[in-house]
Formats: C-alpha cells, sequence, structure tokens
C-alpha cells in the first residue's frame, strides 16, 4: 500500500512540476503577444493616415476620409492597450495623434486640403510612439 501510495505521490508531483514549468513561459509570451499585437496597430494607423494623405492630395477626399476612419479605430484599439499597460506618455501621444486624426477628417469632410498636414501630424505621433515601443 505504501508503495502505491509513493509511486501516486510521484506522479502527482510530477504533473504539478511540469504543469508550473509549463504555464512559467506563457506570461512571457502572452507579454511578447501584446506587444507585438500593439505594434501591429500601430504601424497599420500609420500607414492608413499615410494612405489618406496620399488620398487627399490627390482630390479624393472619400478615400482620405475611409483612410482617417480606419486609423481611428485602429488608434483607438492602440489606446486601449497601451492604457491596460500603464504606459501614459504613449496613451497622451495616442490621444494627440487622434484629436489630429478627427480635425483631418472634419477638414475632409468639407473639402480642405489643409486635412493632408493632420493626417501627417498625426502619422508623426504614431511614428513617435512606435519609436518608444522599439526602445523597449
Amino acid at each position: 500500500m505504501k508503495l502505491f501510495l509513493g509511486a501516486v505521490l510521484a506522479v502527482a508531483i510530477a504533473f504539478l512540476t511540469g504543469w508550473m514549468w509549463g504555464r512559467s513561459g506563457r506570461s512571457e509570451m502572452a507579454r511578447a503577444l501584446e506587444a507585438a499585437e500593439l505594434r501591429n496597430e500601430l504601424i497599420d494607423a500609420r500607414a492608413a493616415a499615410l494612405d489618406a494623405r496620399v488620398a487627399i492630395y490627390s482630390v479624393n477626399f472619400g478615400d482620405g476620409i475611409k483612410h482617417l476612419e480606419d486609423a481611428r479605430g485602429m488608434l483607438r484599439r492602440a489606446e486601449e492597450r497601451l492604457r491596460n499597460l500603464g504606459r501614459d506618455d504613449e496613451v497622451k501621444q495616442v490621444q494627440t495623434a487622434l484629436a489630429s486624426i478627427d480635425e483631418a477628417r472634419r477638414m475632409a469632410g468639407k473639402l480642405d486640403q489643409g486635412a493632408n498636414s493632420r493626417a501627417g501630424e498625426a502619422a508623426k505621433l504614431v511614428g513617435n510612439v512606435l519609436d518608444m515601443e522599439r526602445k523597449r
């Protein structure tokens, strides 16, 4: 009987050790995945803002507005991720970029070519946040 209990205890310890060992790398992988998803959203938002600039420069305000809407959605998701990570400096930069996107959207709705420069400001701000991310 003691031999049987010893074997069960050994199996339980082996199982628990394996579970703990497997779990230990998971949080690191989750952080790496979160960082990659954040970078992806920021890169996509910057690309959408730059696409909007090209469309507005080409006097295609409809496409420009669509690209600005896309950029806004991606920046909102990135802002939420940054807020959850407690990165207040980056959150402020993203909020400023969102304000530029909203202003560019408003100007593009009025067929104002100045929307191009506002979208450029937003792209530059997002680029700054990406630079901050790369340094982490």
